[in-house]
């Protein structure tokens, strides 16, 4: 499996000190994600965020400031939906975590629900986050996934791990210079969640344009 590119942190939060670097380490091994993945060392991920609906999550997503989530536009975030960051069980009643309400929501105009193009979408928070210090090349992909795999698109999984529904929205991030790296937003996967199938994520560095346009704009 083959990384795309391994990208610096996003120009927008480069002036963060300690940007992409939990203050816990993240103690991975080689199973890197949900399907068949292991259980996050509490606290490790700082930027990810559950999306919940009268309780229930829904949807991932990754605070790129302590006012801004990025997100898939096909979850369909509403202002009456919840982010909640520090979570880490969701069983649990005793964890420290922060509920915080969606002032604004922006999904990218030329999102293509039937092909999952252009699956990016923008959350402003109407109260700020405490953000700590936050794959298959494209033609390997087109063997499973034809119609669906664009230049937006980064292809990764199929090799005993994978994501599943629940996970779109949230990150898919890489390690360069000991720092993480938003480079994919979970967006589809197969119906059945297969560990040898790809799953498909929106490559971040296609919509720094529309990210940076909406912040300074909001």
């Amino acid at each position: 499996m083959a990384l795309l590119q391994l990208l610096s942190c996003l120009a927008f939060v480069a002036a963060v000190s300690g940007c992409g670097v939990p203050a816990i380490n993240t103690d991975l091994n080689s199973m890197f994600m949900i399907v068949n993945g292991q259980n996050a060392v509490p606290g490790s991920w700082p930027w990810q965020v559950s999306l919940q609906r009268r309780g229930n999550h829904f949807c991932g997503g990754s605070l790129i400031s302590n006012k801004w989530v990025v997100t898939a536009a096909h979850c369909y975030v509403k202002t009456t939906d919840k982010v909640i960051a520090g979570m880490h069980d969701m069983n649990s009643y005793r964890e420290k975590v922060q509920v915080l309400r969606i002032a604004k929501i922006f999904r990218n105009k030329n999102y293509d629900p039937d092909t999952l193009i252009n699956d990016i979408a923008l959350l402003k928070l109407a109260t700020p986050g405490n953000l700590e210090n936050s794959l298959l090349s494209n033609t390997n992909c087109k063997s499973y996934f034809e119609s669906v795999i664009m230049d937006t698109t980064i292809c990764a999984g199929a090799n005993g791990v994978s994501s599943c529904m629940g996970d779109s929205g949230g990150p898919l991030v890489c390690k360069k210079n000991g720092a993480w790296t938003l480079v994919g937003i979970a967006s589809w996967s197969s119906l059945q969640c297969t560990t040898h199938t790809p799953s498909g994520y929106t490559q971040v560095t296609k919509f720094i344009p529309f990210i940076e346009k909406i912040l300074a704009h909001n």
